[in-house]
């Protein structure tokens, strides 16, 4: 029986290690569907997400609750685990301690165990032996370094998040609130700034990049909401898509070059996103842009003096690109609970800079 627990502490021991590992120092993404990360993650969201359906009016706040808690539910869980692991080892080499009163049990183990892995050094209760003595070294060992992997991970983690909502927050004013695609491209039409959009193109085919390479390296990242309603990583990442296949197709006089280096980025970043999720692509249940939409689009950007090419190869060249990434967005949507936008904007809702609370509504 004590064996059975010895090499059961010390499988947990190193699955929490090597999950530890995989988790914040590995640079790249791990398929695995053997992670306790993954696990922990794909249990937890399911519960939270089958609460949040049952929450009225606050649902998205309480949501948004879910990717800082869950950090923490998961620290915790590493150091539960890893507590419980030496206090089995311990218990397995007959529990050598010295105690104070003479009286000791596994939870006099589980005690020394955590003490030492917190690097607490309370002194009351001793190892008397080698494997002892050897098993609290190594545990203060793993101790200090699990807690120099938490303080080097937070910063980095949320680092990586600023960058993700500064972009958002610049789309708010040229694409409106949720951004959308004709929204986009009617305001710099109507502004005369049609030149400006490829390099907004480009600044978005590097944010698209960070996003792809710093969710995959900490998916975390995707359960952590936009701090202003209306806004998401997600409806970021559909509108620049929407936008560069409309200009890939042909809008106004804007060269597609960029559009297309951007679609191609972007559409990455969603297929490698919905592959860690493990998210199959499937296509939305309602059409996002129908040929009655598609038609009022024309008109939109028509008027915005930035007609989009129209004609069969033009509708069927559209069609193509919306089916290279409109069904992994969809399930990305489904699986974290974000909508999507729509490709056509309601100019009659406010932008989020254009509402303050101080204002009583809308400024």
């Amino acid at each position: 029986m004590r064996l059975l627990a010895g090499l059961l502490g010390a499988g947990v021991i190193l699955i929490v290690l090597w999950d530890t590992f995989e988790t914040v120092v590995m640079p790249r993404t791990v398929i695995s569907r053997l992670r306790l990360t993954t696990f922990f993650y794909r249990h937890a969201w399911r519960a939270w997400a089958a609460i949040a359906s049952r929450v009225d009016g606050r649902r998205d706040k309480f949501l948004s609750t879910f990717g800082p808690l869950s950090l923490i539910m998961l620290l915790a869980a590493w150091a539960v685990a890893l507590v419980l692991a030496f206090a089995l080892l311990h218990w397995s080499f007959g529990s050598r301690f010295n105690v104070p009163d003479g009286h000791f049990g596994f939870s006099t183990d589980v005690y020394v165990s955590g003490t030492t892995l917190f690097t607490l050094g309370l002194g009351d209760v001793t190892p008397k032996a080698g494997v002892a003595r050897a098993l609290v070294v190594l545990e203060a060992g793993l101790g200090l370094g699990f807690l120099a992997i938490v303080i080097g991970y937070l910063p980095v983690l949320y680092q990586a998040f600023s960058r993700r909502e500064v972009a958002i927050s610049l789309l708010d004013a040229r694409a409106g609130s949720p951004p959308t695609a004709s929204e986009l491209l009617r305001r710099h039409g109507v502004a005369g700034q049609a030149a400006a959009i490829p390099d907004l193109l480009r600044d978005f085919e590097h944010w698209a990049a960070e996003v792809l390479e710093s969710h995959l390296s900490y998916p975390i990242l995707a359960y952590y909401r936009s701090q202003h309603d209306r806004e998401s990583w997600l409806s970021t990442l559909t509108t620049v898509l929407d936008v560069s296949a409309l200009v890939s197709v042909g809008v106004g006089n804007i060269p597609p070059w960029q559009a297309e280096l951007t679609f191609a980025m972007a559409r990455h970043a969603v297929v490698d996103l919905a592959l860690v999720f493990y998210t199959p692509p499937h296509a939305p249940e309602k059409d996002r842009l129908p040929p009655a939409d598609l038609a009022r689009l024309r008109s939109i950007l028509c008027e915005a003096g930035l007609p989009l090419r129209d004609g069969a190869e033009a509708d069927a060249q559209l069609a193509h690109l919306r089916e290279k990434y409109e069904p992994y967005m969809q399930a990305l949507s489904d699986s974290l609970l974000v909508s999507l936008p729509p490709w056509i904007g309601d100019r009659i809702e406010a932008d989020n800079w254009q509402t303050s609370a101080f204002e009583g509504g809308h400024l």
